[in-house]
């Protein structure tokens, strides 16, 4: 893996690349908390099949930084689809496979769902990730409420505070609990830790869980992109979802009950055994699907 960066309007990319320089690209994006090294297996697979291989930092992960103090530390869907934009647009990618999970999954989505002359192909972890945040404020269904738990510590300032001093014990409680048959999430950890240290890394996170929750107002930037997704928008390209079979989250995945907002193919893997962290998990079943879509 070759580590650059590259500048868009809002941030300093860091970003991962293996692969042939002219193979078909493939973008491959992380969730929260995790890194870029969950995908070191699956880009390991995909550059030996000669793609050129993609894995950026989040806003608020890594060495990824924003270029200036004055913007609001966003952790908005919106956002991080923007941000998918305009890295395709500064590494020159007219047209790619975008895969991604958890905040990943959802930038990945909503890019598919409104400029899909830019995706080849996307694979997802869970079906429709595109969060409908009209919703936001209402609760789910109850026997899932106490997996959230997390969600509420973040909405006080007891939880900044929280998350701000023990950060890595945080996450790696996260780690373990969203993929309990995971035996090796605590030691895969330590390679992702540093990621964490990220100076905009708190803010960011509050700020999604708020957002998300109708607490706090959005970035006015992102408003054109967040009217957009407000509606629902279909995705048109052919789809791969990776439903994991043992989510500490919120259950087993069923992607079939989002097929109304997949108009292309689709194609649903269940992976049993397999918690929230899909690539770093099953490594080969997401290149697998990945390679199903070049």
């Amino acid at each position: 893996m070759r580590t650059a960066m590259v500048t868009t309007p809002v941030l300093e990319i860091a970003y991962e690349e293996a692969g042939n320089p002219d193979g078909p690209p493939v973008v491959l994006l992380h969730g929260f908390p995790y890194d870029v090294r969950a995908y070191d297996g699956v880009a390991a697979r995909l550059a030996e099949a000669g793609a050129r291989v993609v894995v950026p930092w989040l806003r608020g992960f890594g060495r990824t930084r924003f270029r200036s103090e004055e913007t609001l530390r966003s952790g908005q869907q919106g956002a991080l689809a923007a941000d998918l934009l305009d890295l395709l647009d500064a590494l020159g990618i007219e047209r790619t496979v975008v895969a991604g999970y958890d905040w990943g999954g959802r930038a990945a989505c909503i890019v598919a769902a409104l400029h899909p002359e830019r995706v080849a192909g996307l694979v997802t972890v869970g079906g429709y990730n595109v969060q409908d945040l009209a919703k936001g404020a209402e609760a789910g269904p109850h026997e899932f409420e106490p997996s959230y738990w997390y969600k509420f510590f973040l909405h006080s300032e007891w939880g900044r505070s929280g998350l701000e001093r023990n950060r890595e014990a945080f996450c790696l409680r996260l780690w373990e609990l969203w993929s309990p048959t995971w035996t090796e999430a605590s030691a895969a950890f330590s390679a992702s830790a540093s990621s964490l240290a990220n100076p905009d890394f708190v803010d960011v996170v509050v700020h999604s869980y708020r957002h998300r929750s109708g607490l706090v107002a959005g970035d006015p930037r992102y408003d054109d992109i967040e009217g957009r997704i407000a509606r629902m928008p279909q995705i048109s390209v052919p789809t791969v979802s990776l439903d994991s079979g043992a989510d500490g989250v919120a259950g087993d995945d069923d992607s079939r009950i989002d097929l109304p907002h997949f108009t292309g193919s689709f194609d649903r893997i269940l992976l049993p055994g397999i918690g929230h962290n899909v690539p770093q998990e099953a490594p080969d079943a997401f290149a697998d699907a990945v390679l199903r879509l070049r």
